[in-house]
């Protein structure tokens, strides 16, 4: 198991260092949202912007430990592209292998399933942090503002 957890660690150092998405968008068109966890510090800023329910492009901003960073370039790479839809069930399989329940609040709409048949590539790399409790805010920061960019893209829709 060694060499897995290397492996893992390798895949967020990447992403911390070598951001993918970064930037800003100009809004509008794009929605801008603003997270913060205050235990720690991390702020993570998304951008999106949806075309015809599909994730047309996405950055990511802001500044903190390494796994809130990586943890928003990782979740970046994964949702672009991908409908609402698609979306959703990646949220719900993100929480489900952070092992926090779905908040419904967060949720865009009802769904059934946990989300775990999804495939989460390189953010499976973030499942050791749930060994450290305290961390899951950390990774779960730029899921959260994500959710919040879409229900405001939504709204003004």
């Amino acid at each position: 198991m060694p060499d897995l957890e290397d492996l893992y660690r390798e895949v967020i150092l990447d992403h911390y260092r070598n951001p993918r998405n970064r930037g800003e968008l100009d809004t509008p068109p794009a929605v801008r949202a603003e997270g913060f966890n205050p235990l720690c510090g991390d702020e993570v800023i998304v951008y999106v912007q949806l075309a015809d329910g599909i994730i047309d492009d996405i950055k990511v901003g802001g500044q903190g430990c390494s796994i809130s960073q990586a943890s928003a370039s990782m979740m970046s790479a994964t949702v672009k592209g991908r409908t609402t839809e698609e979306l959703r069930q990646l949220n719900r399989a993100f929480k489900a292998m952070m092992s926090i329940e779905p908040d419904p609040a967060d949720d865009l709409s009802p769904m059934s399933g946990n989300g775990a048949d999804i495939k989460l590539g390189d953010l499976e790399a973030l499942k050791g942090v749930v060994k450290f409790p305290v961390r899951i805010k950390c990774a779960t920061l730029s899921w959260h503002t994500l959710t919040q960019a879409l229900e405001e893209a939504q709204a003004t829709a």
